[in-house]
Parts: C-alpha cells; structure tokens; sequence
C-alpha cells in the first residue's frame, strides 16, 4: 500500500523559511514521481513542485519559481520542499502525492497517492 506522510509545515513571518518533508513506504520510491501541491481556501488545487523519477526532472509552477527547492533522497524514500523568502498568499495546506510513471508535468490528476497535508501559514 502506497502511504505519504508530509511534515514540516507551521507558521512562519513573511520572508522567512520552512522545510517540507514527504516520507514514503510501501512501494519502490525510486520508480515514482513525487509531487507537492497546495490548496488555499476556495482555490483550486495547484502543483507547484514536482520531481520525476529516474533522472530527477524538476518543475516548478511560476509562482514559486526561484524561492522554492524540490529534492529527494532515494534511499531514505524521501522527498523535500525548501521554501525560502516566503509570502502570505503562500499560506496553504500542502500536500505530496506519488504516481508510478515519469512525469515532468505537475498536474495533480496524474498522482494517484496522496498524505494528508501540512498547513503552512505566513503572517505579513
């Protein structure tokens, strides 16, 4: 059975820093493309990071372009979120998600397994 945990989120002052983190178990994370999403209250679901397996192709949404880090650490079947220089239209609950296939798109109907979220606030 696929599971993600993500954690790391909390709350932050504008201009600062969070850590996410996307432990996975239960399938071969080598062989899976890892996606973080966010959805803010009345918005849709939007993909701002994801990495793809094989050869670590990384896509970053325009929004979060130059501020924010996707990472993963194969053996430890983790994946991780850097956000620096943080806004308030950041605040969110973000999630990871896995799918089994290489993507370099970050479209939150191609991933099949999802954790629950990490709420991330930023105060102004």
């Amino acid at each position: 059975e696929v599971q993600l945990q993500a954690s790391g989120g909390g709350l932050v002052q504008a201009g600062g820093s969070l850590r996410l983190s996307c432990t996975a178990s239960g399938f071969t994370f080598d062989d899976y493309s890892i996606g973080w999403f966010r959805q803010a209250p009345g918005k849709e679901r939007e993909g701002i990071s994801c990495i793809s397996s094989s050869d670590g192709s990384t896509y970053y949404a325009n929004s979060v372009q130059g501020r924010f880090t996707i990472s993963r650490d194969n053996a430890a079947k983790r994946t991780y979120l850097q956000m620096n220089s943080l806004k308030p239209e950041d605040t969110a609950v973000y999630y990871c998600a896995a799918e089994g296939a290489y993507y370099t798109a970050c479209v939150a109907g191609l991933f099949g397994s999802w954790g629950q979220g990490t709420q991330v606030t930023v105060s102004s």
